[in-house]
């Protein structure tokens, strides 16, 4: 039977829809992705030269110039460029000091939840057998359970600091690690390479290092990026509710917390630190989906 293709169809004509759109967003993505990684590492800049930048002491109290609007002028003789909060204190120079918090925790809590996930993984993928069944069940036993409860409870029990928010929030993402992996890792050691490696004798550490974790890491690097923006997320959220980096320290969710008062009189509080929150997780978020599709093979097009 003849096909009811013309041969002098264009081969976008032949590829199914997700490949054609899959191949349509990477035309269009890398302006996107070059603004987002560009805007991360402005963020990255402005939380590391903070204190050259920021116009006043994040923390420096002024009941007199307290609520004052977005002003070149305050009426304490200094401008605040997104205005004063209940305290008195600078907006804009509690959202760039904030930045070190969201930052420095998101990147330290995904390091933790990397390596803990990532060797969890790799142990189920190869052990298989009991050792397999002990770490599906926990990463199950996570999922079943919300893990913002489990968060409020044990930072509650062990105080709220930067020590724990890093192990909490890093806690939180290492199922995703896990689970990837170990399918990752269940394909790859079955494959001819491998085995042969393991049949010349090959130790198992060896075999994991230099064969297994290369095959693997373009997955850690996307997992990552998309962990990155859910860390931010998860340490805006604890703040919010009390249980993140504790006043006076500046934190963006921290920052929506007390303002959510004055939503009506002094909108800029809240709205500020909350805009700058959603921008920052969008661009990683969307870098990450970005990466997905480039190195995931079962998205490349043909």
């Amino acid at each position: 039977m003849a096909s009811s293709i013309p041969a002098s169809a264009p081969a976008d004509a032949v590829l199914s829809a997700p490949a054609v759109r899959v191949k349509a967003r990477r035309r269009r993505t890398p302006v996107l992705v070059l603004l987002g990684v560009g805007f991360v590492l402005v963020l990255l800049l402005v939380a590391a030269a903070a204190p050259l930048l920021a116009p006043q002491d994040p923390i420096r109290q002024s009941l007199h110039g307290r609520l004052s609007p977005p002003t070149w002028n305050g009426v304490d003789g200094h401008a605040h460029l997104l205005g004063t909060d209940h305290l008195g204190r600078d907006v804009l120079s509690r959202v760039i000091y904030g930045s070190r918090v969201s930052l420095v925790i998101g990147f330290a809590a995904v390091l933790v939840g990397g390596l803990l996930g990532s060797a969890a993984g790799l142990a189920a993928g190869f052990s298989r057998g009991r050792m397999d069944a002990i770490i599906m069940t926990l990463a199950d036993a996570q999922l079943a359970f919300p893990f913002i409860l489990l968060a409020i409870g044990i930072i509650a029990v062990l105080g709220p600091s930067f020590p724990t928010l890093v192990v909490v929030i890093g806690l939180s993402g290492w199922v995703s690690y896990a689970r990837i992996l170990r399918s990752q890792v269940l394909v790859v050691r079955s494959r001819e390479f491998v085995e042969s490696i393991h049949a010349l004798g090959g130790s198992l550490l060896r075999i994991v290092l230099r064969h297994v974790l290369p095959n693997v890491l373009s997955s850690i690097v996307v997992i990552a990026t998309l962990e990155l923006a859910r860390a931010i997320v998860l340490e805006a959220t604890l703040s919010f509710l009390g249980l993140g980096i504790q006043p006076p320290t500046p934190s963006w969710g921290g920052m929506v917390q007390e303002g959510r008062e004055y939503l009506d009189s002094a909108w800029w509080i809240s709205t500020c630190p909350g805009l700058v929150l959603m921008i920052t997780s969008i661009v990683v978020s969307r870098t990450g989906d970005w990466l997905r599709d480039v190195l995931d093979p079962t998205l490349r097009g043909e």
